[in-house]
């Protein structure tokens, strides 16, 4: 595959839609590759089937313009940081090639995004080094992370307003996570979403817009004519 834009990952299908559906909704508008990677299948949710939750995410791919998902199937509720699961991103990360690649960010009330986390700064780091998997060539590539779960000062916003109800609809793509019909009380079907969506419009009031998806960067930024406004 030729280099893309933007690899996010996420733990499980969904995560990475909670965290920045609107984002990619932007960067798939403006003509951006975006290829998503779920760690694991899922298949210790507490609703739904892992068959269910890949045919719902593939629908929500779609529905964001996404030019690919891959899904690594790795052990739900047992993502280890070890040297196999480090270079299985390793490799996904060197045959997309992506200028970013974001992440969950690594507090958050799930160990499973936490552990993600860890797992895709190290493959972050790790891909760019020749001497590991040399048979591939090594890629640099900026890492930032997404929030699920929690509210947190971010280092910078992306504007979503324009695409705050295409955000819901790709949402409710994943119906047996936030709508189960015959499933147990989770957290995401106690008006999950309208929690995420109210996260987004805090975040859009504090930068001056309607909504907006908050994200941390490692690293400093910088700014050059977005700081003056142009």
């Amino acid at each position: 595959m030729n280099m893309a834009d933007i690899l996010a990952v996420g733990a499980h299908s969904d995560d990475i839609e909670i965290g920045m559906a609107g984002s990619l909704l932007n960067w798939s508008g403006q003509g951006k590759t975006i290829v998503l990677c779920d760690l694991t299948r899922a298949e210790r949710s507490s609703n739904g089937t892992p068959e269910n939750r890949l045919l719902e995410a593939e629908k929500a791919a779609a529905l964001l313009s996404a030019d690919k998902r891959i899904n690594l199937g790795m052990p739900d509720r047992n993502i280890q940081l070890n040297e196999e699961n480090v270079n299985a991103l390793v490799s996904v990360i060197r045959k997309v090639k992506p200028k970013a690649v974001f992440a969950p960010y690594y507090i958050d009330r799930h160990p499973d995004h936490g552990n993600a986390s860890k797992l895709i700064k190290e493959a972050v780091f790790s891909a760019g080094i020749r001497k590991i998997l040399p048979e591939d060539a090594p890629h640099k590539a900026k890492l930032y992370y997404y929030m699920i779960n929690g509210v947190h000062k971010p280092d910078f916003v992306i504007n979503i307003s324009s695409q705050i109800v295409r955000k819901q609809e790709v949402l409710m793509a994943y119906k047996s996570q936030f709508t189960p019909l015959d499933g147990v009380e989770t957290p995401l079907t106690d008006q999950y979403i309208e929690s995420v969506i109210a996260r987004d419009k805090v975040f859009g009031k504090e930068a001056g817009v309607s909504y907006a998806e908050g994200f941390i960067s490692p690293f400093p930024l910088i700014l050059n004519r977005e700081m003056l406004g142009d």
